[in-house]
């Protein structure tokens, strides 16, 4: 497939603009996507233009707000009246202050509804001696269609002047290199047939440097954000132009890769390129203390030394997802990860747990680690640049869809990559698929489109580690017997009770109930459903897109220990069932 140039384009960097149209003797305020020390740089130079002028942030004004400008110093309590504004989320504006609660220390916070829908904040700090002072937050936000057609509340520029106490949206930067992307997007004729390229490339270079919150693993990312706004309004184009519903995950427009990196200026280059085949290379780990993920070559070389027989199918790219069966008298399981390729203890754990179930006598599983070898090697390039960033556009196949939704019945011509899991079921009988997913560790937003992600409203900030239980109609006890035993078995690993009652009490402070059942102190979610071809699925959910050293040898030991224990149960729960057969 021969490249494209669909747009190449500077802008003019919105802190240069400012400080260029300034003058001797103007006040005023600014809120601009741009990080702290840019923002402070501007303020400096314009000092040195006799200009007196604050510059705050616009992405998380609040936080920025208690991190740039509020004293806690003497403050027992804080309480923040925030908006509910009809067009967006209830939770929206509670969301976008994420993680201050862990933040002030000791001090109690209390988060109180404001049902007026104004764009502010407003914070009462009551001090140990009971003494109180009040203060307003500004946070500009604009009401407008998004470029899903959707009615969204986002995050905006905005300059208030001395003497006008309203001000006016300041377009910047960050917002028109966006607009940019979608506009060249929407205005080149696609066609009508799937997939409609084999890359989509946007590559934006923007000046901000990530800033680590010292709170998990959380950060503040305007390029990060910009990744993850590119590529879902993306998803959203295609998928309105073929006439689908936003929730649908059958898509197949092709890859789309949004490559925000740091540079010295603003720019755009958006072209379709030939997708890769290759795998970027990296140094063999110990697999049991492995830090980082994983080179596809060791994937390779762990699953062969495994041992039993070995299946494959083959991606989009030509690319081999590669299998293994092994054959015992056990009751069989299915164990799969990398589902989703910037999820990737999952990987880690699969291959630990099979290599010990491996020298079990009677051992009986299919092992497929990597079930998305097009969106692992995106993942292993996107992080050359940017290794704490959540890179949602590794998340599904080059053919742009989530593999789990394509079947033998719709997939037609483009079956790939799901192939692996048909044969694995089909060659084992196995009745329990071990299905290892992982989420954000740290906050996800879509500033430019209503800041929550759409869609996945659940997943914009971690709450553990926790469990997925889908089960087939006449399956439930075993699937209710397997989450016990499963719980009860994490329950024992060092720290991780720990770790999930911090992260589950950070959660419900910013963004409310969970949702989840609790058992066993894991937050989860038992149902029927029947999307699944094996009639009983677990599925994980480790916070680990963005981790690395000791916290990612704490997810994949988490994962690993999950399949073990699922393993095992499962043998105890099926073994007097006419279905272990």
């Amino acid at each position: 497939m021969s490249t494209f140039l669909l747009t190449e384009r500077k802008f003019e960097r919105t802190l240069n603009r400012i400080i260029a149209e300034a003058k001797p003797g103007d006040e005023f305020e600014a809120w601009v996507f741009d990080d702290r020390k840019s923002r402070k740089a501007a303020e400096e130079a314009l000092a040195k233009k006799g200009v007196k002028a604050r510059i705050r942030s616009a992405y998380k004004p609040l936080l920025y707000a208690f991190l740039e400008e509020i004293d806690l110093a003497g403050i027992a309590a804080i309480e923040i009246r925030y908006p509910v504004h009809e067009a967006a989320p209830q939770n929206r504006f509670r969301l976008e202050c994420y993680p201050l609660a862990a933040m002030v220390g000791e001090r109690a916070i209390s988060f109180v509804a404001r049902n007026d829908g104004a764009f502010h904040y407003d914070v009462r700090l009551t001090g140990a001696n009971g003494g109180s002072r009040e203060l307003q937050v500004f946070a500009p936000n604009r009401v407008h269609d998004d470029a899903a057609g959707e009615s969204a509340v986002s995050p905006t520029g905005w300059i208030r002047r001395a003497g006008d106490a309203k001000g006016e949206r300041l377009v910047t930067d960050f917002e028109e290199v966006y607009d940019a992307a979608m506009g060249a997007i929407a205005a080149r004729d696609w066609g009508d047939k799937e997939p409609f390229f084999e890359e989509l490339n946007i590559r934006v270079e923007f000046p901000a440097e990530d800033e680590a919150l010292h709170v998990g693993d959380e950060v503040v990312s305007l390029r990060e954000a910009l990744h993850e706004d590119l590529y879902f309004s993306g998803i959203e184009f295609f998928t309105r132009k073929t006439g689908r519903a936003f929730t649908a995950r059958t898509l197949r427009p092709g890859q789309i890769v949004p490559e925000v990196v740091q540079g010295s200026e603003v720019a755009l280059r958006i072209e379709t390129r030939s997708f890769t085949t290759g795998f970027i290379p990296s140094p063999d780990q110990p697999l049991d203390t492995a830090t980082a993920p994983l080179s596809a070559e060791q994937i390779a070389s762990e699953l062969t030394a495994i041992g039993g027989k070995s299946f494959a199918a083959t991606a989009r790219s030509g690319r081999q997802v590669k299998a293994t069966y092994v054959v015992g008298s056990d009751i069989p399981v299915m164990i799969s990860g990398g589902q989703h390729a910037n999820e990737t203890t999952g990987v880690v754990g699969a291959l630990r747990a099979s290599k010990f179930l491996a020298k079990r006598p009677g051992a009986h599983f299919t092992l497929a680690p990597s079930e998305n070898p097009d969106g692992y090697a995106l993942h292993q390039r996107l992080r050359q640049d940017n290794p704490r960033h959540m890179s949602h556009a590794a998340r599904y196949t080059a053919l742009g869809d989530d593999l789990e939704y394509r079947s033998a019945e719709n997939a037609g011509p483009f079956l790939f990559e799901k192939a692996i899991r048909l044969e694995a079921q089909a060659m084992s009988g196995a009745r329990l698929h071990v299905n290892l997913h992982g989420y954000p560790s740290h906050e996800w937003t879509r500033p430019l489109s209503g800041y929550v992600p759409r869609n996945f409203a659940m997943w914009t900030v971690p709450k553990g580690f926790f469990l997925i239980v889908r089960y087939h109609k006449g399956w439930d006890e075993p699937a209710r017997s397997l989450t016990e035993a499963v719980t009860q078995h994490l329950a024992r690993i060092p720290g991780l009770l720990e770790m999930n009652a911090q992260q589950i009490a950070l959660f419900e402070t910013h963004a409310g109930e969970t949702g989840f059942e609790m058992i066993n102190g894991f937050p989860c979610l038992v149902s029927l459903d029947e999307r699944n071809s094996a009639p009983v699925t677990l599925i994980t959910e480790y916070p680990d897109e963005t981790i690395y050293d000791d916290l990612f040898v704490a997810g994949h030991t988490a994962q690993c220990e999950t399949v073990l224990a699922a393993y095992e149960a499962w043998q105890e729960i099926m073994k007097d069932s006419p279905a272990a057969t």
